[in-house]
């Protein structure tokens, strides 16, 4: 027998909507990150490796999948392991030095921000325990198989995996609150989207994904994020074109048609509505800040919504 959650009240949903307002205030500020990787490291150390203490002027987030190691951060002394996420803000003085009997593996990304995102402060913990999850470790597999092939174009791909990288980490950080319903039914409705996006979806088709009813699962996800299943679809989608276009190659009929729109009229639409310009300005606008907010209806074209 299915169960249904119970009704937010009044004041739990004000409460939840401000949250998620802050949130998407606070998630904003990251939109117009272009981050530069200088250097990838696939560190395997040695019992004796360690870093001489110095003020970096970079930003170091590394991934520990083994052993263990002492960081000392501006003078605080952290210790990480498997599973492990260590963040360094620039600007702050590092020191580190392994377990010599349990050296430390880990993946390091040390990358920059151009002005006038380089003294931006990234909402993360020095240390965020069981921070690794299946989906971000293959993500920093395939940029050590991208970056260490070198192959033609190899930077712009590894460029892009990192920043798939640096939104799954802020994602999980601005949502995961105490408010936030989360349910591992939305995650994988989310994972199918961002899978098949280019395919026609409706909400039959995902509720059989999670073995729901369409309305129940409609009203779940909105629960659960704060905005529909067709905005989320629509955002991934937009996205995905605008990549597309920014990349050159593709004119707006293609990008549209190879990211699940048929109605190229729709589709500009929709693109203007999120992104604040048209998809024929998508080449033009690559580094850009758009300060115009989406006014897209969050319920928008499911009639279960």
């Amino acid at each position: 027998m299915m169960s249904f959650a119970a009704p937010l009240s009044h004041r739990q949903a004000t409460i939840l909507t401000i949250l998620e307002l802050i949130g998407a205030m606070e998630f904003s500020q990251f939109e117009s990150i272009n981050p530069e990787v200088f250097l990838f490291v696939d560190r395997r150390c040695f019992p004796d490796w360690e870093i001489i203490r110095k003020k970096i002027d970079f930003y170091d987030l590394t991934f520990v999948v083994g052993g263990k190691a002492t960081y000392y951060v501006d003078g605080e002394k952290v210790t990480v392991e498997a599973g492990d996420m260590l963040f360094i803000q620039a600007g702050s003085v590092r020191e580190a030095h392994t377990f010599k009997d349990d050296p430390m593996h880990s993946y390091a990304f040390n990358f920059l921000l151009p002005e006038p995102s380089n003294e931006l402060r990234f909402p993360f913990e020095t240390v965020t325990k069981s921070r690794i999850t299946n989906d971000i470790l293959n993500y920093i597999l395939e940029f050590n198989r991208v970056w260490s092939g070198m192959q033609p174009g190899y930077r712009l791909s590894a460029k892009g995996i990192f920043m798939l990288i640096l939104h799954r980490l802020l994602s999980n950080t601005f949502q995961n609150s105490p408010t936030t319903n989360a349910d591992c039914r939305v995650d994988r409705v989310k994972e199918y989207i961002l899978d098949n996006f280019a395919d026609p979806l409706d909400m039959l088709t995902l509720s059989k994904v999670v073995n729901l009813h369409p309305v129940y699962l409609g009203k779940l996800f909105k629960n659960s994020t704060g905005y529909s299943i067709r905005h989320f679809i629509n955002f991934i989608r937009v996205n995905n074109a605008e990549s597309m276009l920014s990349g050159g190659g593709f004119s707006v009929s293609d990008a549209a048609q190879r990211c699940g729109y048929n109605d190229i009229s729709y589709f500009s639409n929709v693109f203007r509505s999120i992104k604040g310009y048209p998809p024929s300005k998508a080449g033009m606008q690559q580094g850009l800040w758009t300060e115009e907010k989406s006014d897209i209806d969050t319920d928008g074209g499911f009639d279960s919504e």
